[in-house]
C-alpha cells in the first residue's frame, strides 16, 4: 500500500509539472468564433499599437502570444486582421521583418493596415511609405490575398463591406496630415459604401479631437492633443454625411472601459487598446486586449478579448444597432369597453430621427376587443429593410 501511495504522488508530481511547462493560453483559452455563425456576415481580428520595437524588448512577445492565440483557438474563419497603426516603433527594417514574422502565420483571408505615426515620422517619408506598403503587400501575398496598396490610404472590399484606411501623407511626430485630395478621395469612397445600405468601416490611427477622453486621456490640456489633428472637424464633417460610418482608431493605449466607445453624430467612433503596450485610463489595461469584431445585417459588435490569455471580456463588449434605437406604442393600456384597440406607434433611428411609417408595416393581432394581452408586431422595409422585426406588447384589462 506504501509502495503504490508513492508511486501515485510521483505520478501527480510528473503531471502537475508537464501542466506547468504548458501557457495558460493552451490550458484554458476560449475558441474564437462568432456568436451566430450561420448570420455573421464580416469576422476580423482588430487590433492597435503593437508598436514593435528593436530596443524595447518587452512588447513583441504580446504580439506573438496574441497571434498564437487567433492561430490556435479560431474555430471559424477569419476574414481579416484589421491594424490601427503605430505597426511599428522606428519604421526599421528590422521591425517591420519581426511583425511580418510574427503574424504571417495567423491565419486570417486579409491584412488591412493603417499607418500610424510611429510608422512615419523618423526616417525619409518616402522610405517609410515603400517598408510600409511591402509589408502589407508581402502579407497579403502570403495569405492568397488580393490586396495590394501602393500608398498610405486605400480602400478595400470583404464580403461586401469597404474598409476606408486613411494615413498621413508626411512624416510628422504626433498627428496627421491629411490632404485635400484625400479627404475628396474619403467623401467618395464614403458616397459609393452608403448605395450598398452597408457600414462602411473607416481606419485612422489617430482619433478625432474631443473624442475618447481627449485631451485628458493624452496627458495634456492642448485642446487637439494626441487627436489626428488640423483636419479632425473637416474628416468628422464627412464622416457624418453617411449613416453608419464606424472609425476604428488607435494611438491613445487606453484600456477597456468607458474611452473605447463614442457615438459623434452618424459615427460609430472605437478607440482600441494596444495589443502590445501598457494601456492605462480603463478599467481592464491588461497587455494583449483587442476585439473580434462581428458583422451581421443589423448589428455590428466588437467582442472584447484578451488575446494574450485567450479569454473574451464581455464587460466590455461594444453593441452597435444599424437601424433602430427604439420603437414604442404610445399606449400600452387601456380599459376595456368592447372596442377594437388599434395604439399609434412611435420608431426612432439609431440616430435619433423619427422613422417615416412609409419604411415599417405594422401587423396588429385579430380581435383586439377582449381583456388579455396582446403582441404588435413592426416589419421594416425600403432603407431599413435589415433592421429585425421587433414586437411590443399592450394590454386590455377589465
Amino acid at each position: 500500500m506504501k509502495m503504490f501511495k508513492r508511486l501515485l504522488a510521483a505520478a501527480l508530481s510528473l503531471t502537475l509539472l508537464i501542466a506547468a511547462s504548458f501557457p495558460l493560453t493552451a490550458l484554458a483559452a476560449q475558441s474564437i468564433e462568432p456568436l451566430n455563425s450561420k448570420k455573421v456576415k464580416l469576422h476580423c481580428v482588430v487590433w492597435g499599437d503593437p508598436q514593435v520595437s528593436h530596443y524595447l524588448k518587452e512588447r513583441e512577445p504580446y504580439v506573438i502570444s496574441s497571434t498564437n492565440d487567433v492561430k490556435n483557438n479560431a474555430k471559424s474563419d477569419i476574414d481579416a486582421l484589421v491594424l490601427a497603426g503605430d505597426i511599428t516603433e522606428n519604421c526599421i527594417n528590422d521591425e517591420w521583418n519581426w511583425v511580418y514574422d510574427d503574424i504571417c502565420e495567423m491565419g486570417v483571408k486579409n491584412y488591412i493596415n493603417a499607418t500610424g505615426n510611429h510608422d512615419v515620422r523618423v526616417h525619409d517619408y518616402k522610405i517609410a511609405v515603400d517598408s510600409f506598403t511591402s509589408f502589407t503587400n508581402r502579407l497579403n501575398r502570403k495569405a492568397n490575398s488580393k490586396l495590394r496598396v501602393n500608398k498610405v490610404y486605400y480602400s478595400y472590399t470583404v464580403n461586401g463591406y469597404k474598409f476606408i484606411i486613411l494615413g498621413s501623407e508626411a512624416a510628422t511626430l504626433e498627428e496627421a496630415e491629411i490632404s485635400a485630395k484625400q479627404l475628396k478621395w474619403l467623401d467618395s469612397e464614403l458616397k459609393d459604401a452608403y448605395k450598398k445600405n452597408h457600414p462602411a468601416f473607416v481606419i485612422l490611427h489617430q482619433p478625432l479631437k474631443d473624442t475618447h477622453g481627449l485631451p485628458d486621456t493624452w496627458g495634456s490640456s492642448i485642446k487637439t492633443a494626441g487627436s489626428v489633428g488640423p483636419q479632425s472637424d473637416k474628416i468628422k464633417e464627412i464622416l457624418n454625411k453617411y449613416e453608419n460610418t464606424v472609425l476604428i482608431t488607435g494611438h491613445l493605449h487606453t484600456g477597456l472601459g468607458k474611452y473605447n466607445y463614442q457615438k459623434i453624430g452618424n459615427i460609430h467612433s472605437v478607440n482600441v487598446p494596444s495589443v502590445a503596450i501598457d494601456n492605462q485610463d480603463g478599467r481592464c489595461n491588461d497587455n494583449g486586449l483587442g476585439y473580434m469584431m462581428e458583422v451581421y445585417d443589423n448589428e455590428v459588435i466588437f467582442r472584447a478579448r484578451n488575446f494574450d490569455k485567450g479569454k473574451y471580456l464581455p464587460e466590455y463588449d461594444i453593441h452597435i444597432n444599424l437601424y433602430i434605437k427604439n420603437a414604442k406604442l404610445l399606449k400600452k393600456v387601456y380599459k376595456y369597453d368592447g372596442k377594437v384597440k388599434t395604439p399609434k406607434i412611435k420608431v426612432v433611428d439609431v440616430y435619433g430621427n423619427t422613422v417615416s411609417k412609409k419604411y415599417y408595416t405594422v401587423i396588429y393581432p385579430k380581435g383586439r376587443k377582449k381583456a388579455g394581452r396582446y403582441k404588435v408586431k413592426i416589419k421594416f422595409k425600403g432603407k431599413y429593410k435589415k433592421a429585425k422585426t421587433i414586437i411590443r406588447t399592450f394590454r386590455i384589462k377589465k
